[in-house]
């Protein structure tokens, strides 16, 4: 997609370079004064943020740690391998999922990038995916958005980050979309496609640099282009009037291009992790749970269980586990588990079958904890959850959701005291993690301390930028029976600092 508004309603984001390049070069363009002057980077940032708030409340938005935890790792690799990706914004880049069979990906300003649980499962292989995403990243980099409002008022602002919201909007109602391109928005639509294709040569080609600077395999590229291409419904269920938009033709040219690209750096034959056909089996349970989702999906794991390649067996047995407990099954799930780790490492032991991060590890354990936290477990077992968890946290110190599953642990074994000790300071090291706060306003709650609970839940909508609804929060922590003098102080000092970001972002509304 671009990195605009017709983005996300265009078909994935991945294209082909424009022209053949002899030699491999990794230093990236930088763009000049114009862009800046037209949007600076902390405008751009604050965009992009403010529509996260509404797609991250999307039905469709995936919040499922083990695979946005993936695609950070996948993406902010590919960031580091070229020097000067981050672009001279130097974007902090955040990576996330959508629930949605359509192969798409997009940017959005200020470095969010997403990709639909579709596109996650088409990928064959990890290069592939990593192809999308470096495109992606290329957008951003280039501060496409920046460049495009070059050519525009400032005063569009809103109505992009508008049509965004609608474009996502369109999988369920295309009246949605409809409406965004009426009211005299036509014009700045097609001026918006018209810079796309320059902008989309450009992120073809940076893209390119960035996955082959990381070590994946470009061939992988064009393969998953023809697929593409051959596609007989391209754009799934975006209305008509919204896939017009799209900017990434699929043309037998650009794959042409594609392919004079590759034959001229040396091919790199690359080992995918385990971790990516995993998180393809994730992707692919959690994209569906309809009753047909869960036959078709059941139905595909079973066929997939017939290939040769041990990844793929292993990945279709962990994909079996989720989907039983996703049914409630416990105990089927544990079976599959058991059986996708014999699969890749036939060893005994919680963690003696995984020695690499990147080999399944941190998604294994994940998984299996997921089972023995489930509803119905014996006290027992969810005790054992607590051992198994503080091991898995302390072997993986990288893994935030192996973190926050040890968090869930404590809380549902009932140790309270611990869970809000741990959960305060990791609110402290990671104060824009709001699953965090989440989980620490529970826990003060089976405490029975609701003034904390109340302040641990407005530092939640905080971070999730929704401010009216955090300053609420501290007005219900102040009303709450167990309020302390000491914390009346900290409720009142909160409150002046939000409010007054509030009143500053009602002046920067005006000013748009």
């Amino acid at each position: 997609m671009t990195a605009l508004a017709l983005c996300a309603a265009a078909a994935c984001a991945i294209a082909a370079p424009a022209e053949p390049q002899k030699k491999p070069d990794n230093s990236l363009p930088t763009l000049g004064d114009a862009a800046r002057q037209d949007l600076s980077p902390v405008v751009e940032r604050k965009l992009g943020e403010e529509i996260m708030r509404d797609v991250r409340r999307d039905p469709a938005y995936l919040d499922d740690d083990p695979i946005t935890e993936y695609l950070n790792n996948l993406g902010n690799a590919l960031v580091v391998a070229v020097p000067g990706a981050r672009g001279e914004t130097n974007a902090d880049f955040s990576f996330f999922a959508m629930r949605d069979p359509n192969l798409n990906a997009f940017a959005l300003p200020g470095g969010f990038i997403g990709a639909h649980t579709g596109l996650i499962v088409a990928a064959q292989n990890e290069s592939e995916l990593a192809g999308v995403m470096s495109h992606e990243i290329g957008h951003v980099s280039q501060r496409h958005i920046a460049r495009m409002l070059g050519q525009q008022k400032q005063d569009v602002l809103l109505p992009l980050a508008a049509m965004i919201l609608a474009a996502l909007a369109a999988r369920t109602s295309s009246d949605a979309a409809m409406g965004v391109l009426m009211g005299g928005q036509g014009l700045a639509v097609q001026r918006q496609l018209n810079f796309s294709r320059d902008a989309e040569r450009e992120a073809d080609r940076v893209g390119f640099q960035i996955m082959s600077a990381g070590g994946y395999d470009t061939t992988g590229i064009v393969g998953f282009f023809k697929r593409l291409q051959t596609a007989t419904k391209m754009y799934g269920d975006i209305p008509a009037h919204m896939a017009s938009l799209s900017s990434h033709p699929l043309t037998a040219e650009r794959i042409t291009d594609m392919q004079a690209r590759i034959r001229e750096i040396p091919k790199k034959p690359r080992v995918d992790n385990l971790d990516f056909q995993l998180v393809r089996a994730r992707a692919r349970v959690l994209q569906d749970e309809s009753v047909g989702g869960r036959r078709d999906t059941k139905n595909a794991f079973e066929t997939q269980l017939k290939e040769g390649h041990r990844h793929l067996q292993a990945g279709a047995q962990y994909g079996l586990a989720l989907l039983a407990l996703r049914q409630g099954n416990t105990v089927e799930a544990q079976s599959w588990l058991d059986k996708a780790r014999s699969t890749v490492k036939p060893k005994e032991g919680v963690f003696s079958t995984e020695s690499n991060a990147g080999d399944g590890a941190t998604m294994f354990t994940g998984l299996a904890l997921e089972i023995k936290l489930a509803p119905g477990q014996p006290s027992s077992v969810v005790q054992g959850a607590v051992q198994d968890a503080d091991l898995a946290r302390q072997r993986y110190p990288l893994s935030r959701a192996l973190a926050r599953q040890y968090g869930e642990a404590l809380i549902a074994a009932g140790k309270l005291d611990e869970a809000t000790r741990y959960l305060r300071d990791q609110t402290q090291l990671y104060r824009e993690e709001p699953k965090l706060h989440d989980m620490l306003a529970k826990a003060y709650a089976k405490q029975g301390k609701i003034a904390l609970q109340h302040m641990a839940l407005a530092e939640s909508y905080v971070v999730a930028g929704a401010l009216p609804a955090a300053v609420a929060q501290l007005e219900l922590a102040r009303k709450a029976g167990d309020v302390s003098f000491y914390d009346q102080a900290v409720i009142d000092a909160r409150e002046r600092e939000l409010k007054a970001r509030q009143k500053l972002e009602k002046e920067e509304e005006k000013e748009r």
